[in-house]
């Protein structure tokens, strides 16, 4: 399972505060925590005004590039921000994101041909999130024709079905589930994301609903989530359903996080 950790993201207060501030040692230390629980990729989002987006992305490229040796995924609604923050990214990462809106694959997939470079794809364009499954199918299939132009392969891109709030559409996870396993069907070697929080909006006990949506799509075949790594009961929950699928084996993952106060209750270190 591939852990993409979203904690710095300029949408979330105190990282805003921090952005506001220049306070290079809370990033640093976000991105520490985040790389010692066990991301394989640091998210870096300005989540900032326009105008303002590509210096900042920069600043957080920076910190986090010289903080830990984890790859970046550089998250930015804007293709033309990404194209110009690119230059500063140390180690081929993730791009978060492209779509079918406006002209994102024309923009980003010239970019990273030719590298190792994997890129996010969301399965919108500019009708807006399908609401059914055929028609994010089909938005899945003109993406990956139009990366195959540039040799980018499937193995390169992470199909986000979007998962929409289970309090608004019922049949949320079923939907994204019925989408993974139709795209993997066309693609057997493409990736399949999702942001875990939103299924769980407007409701209640909303972690709890987010642990088992994460069980259920890893189950189904869900290769990625950009979720929080320090979250003990996410990853607690992330390395018990890797342990019960056959994909720990012997349980060492597992039991190496426990041993290490990673997982389960937290355990105080006698001086």
């Amino acid at each position: 399972m591939i852990i993409i950790g979203e904690k710095i993201n300029g949408t979330i207060p105190s990282v805003k505060k921090a952005i506001e501030a220049k306070d290079e040692e809370f990033i640093r230390d976000l991105a520490v925590r985040q790389a010692e629980a066990g991301a394989d990729y640091i998210d870096v989002c300005a989540g900032t005004a326009p105008e303002i987006e590509e210096e900042t992305l920069i600043w957080l490229m920076d910190i986090v590039q010289d903080a830990v040796d984890k790859p970046l995924c550089i998250d930015s609604p804007n293709p033309r921000t990404i194209e110009k923050v690119f230059p500063y990214a140390k180690r081929p990462g993730i791009i978060n994101s492209v779509s079918e809106e406006g002209d994102k694959c024309e923009v980003i997939y010239p970019m990273i041909q030719g590298t190792e470079w994997q890129v996010i794809a969301l399965t919108c364009d500019n009708r807006g999130i399908p609401s059914d499954v055929q028609t994010r199918v089909d938005i899945t299939k003109i993406m990956v024709e139009k990366a195959q132009k540039y040799g980018i392969t499937p193995d390169r891109i992470h199909i986000d079905p979007l998962v929409m709030a289970l309090s608004a559409d019922n049949k949320s996870l079923l939907n994204f589930i019925e989408t993974l396993t139709a795209v993997k069907e066309l693609y057997p070697t493409i990736k399949v994301t999702s942001g875990l929080s939103n299924i769980s909006f407007g409701m209640p006990l909303r972690k709890v609903i987010n642990q088992h949506f994460l069980t259920i799509a890893m189950y189904a075949g869900m290769d990625s989530a950009i979720l929080d790594p320090c979250n003990r009961d996410m990853l607690t929950t992330l390395l018990a359903t890797e342990a019960l699928l056959g994909r720990d084996r012997f349980c060492r993952n597992f039991a190496n996080a426990y041993r290490k106060n990673k997982i389960g209750p937290v355990k105080v270190v006698e001086k």
